[in-house]
């Protein structure tokens, strides 16, 4: 059984020492309908994201860009430590 994901009270049920969840479906809560903001909060909101790290327009993540980078550090550091074992004698 998955745990729901909304959180919900646990209650200690007899000697037993197990544990249940409350059943909370008759509860109206906040998570069923979301509150809008005001105009007033809005507007902050919008102010702030239009202003300072958070108005920079970034390139977008590329992944695969990544590894291929990472593949040539590691093949780089690896021909590099092979020719300092063949330069000391050591292979």
């Amino acid at each position: 059984m998955a745990w729901p994901l909304t959180p919900q009270a646990l209650e200690w049920t007899g000697n037993q020492g197990t544990r249940r969840a409350m059943d909370n479906t008759n509860e109206n809560t906040s998570d069923s309908q979301p509150q809008k903001l005001s105009q007033a909060d809005q507007a902050r909101v919008d102010g702030f994201l239009a202003r300072g790290v958070n108005a920079t327009e970034r390139k977008p993540f590329r992944p695969i860009l990544l590894i291929f980078l990472l593949m040539a550090v590691v093949a780089g550091f690896s021909l590099l430590s092979q020719g300092i074992a063949k330069w000391s004698g050591i292979y």
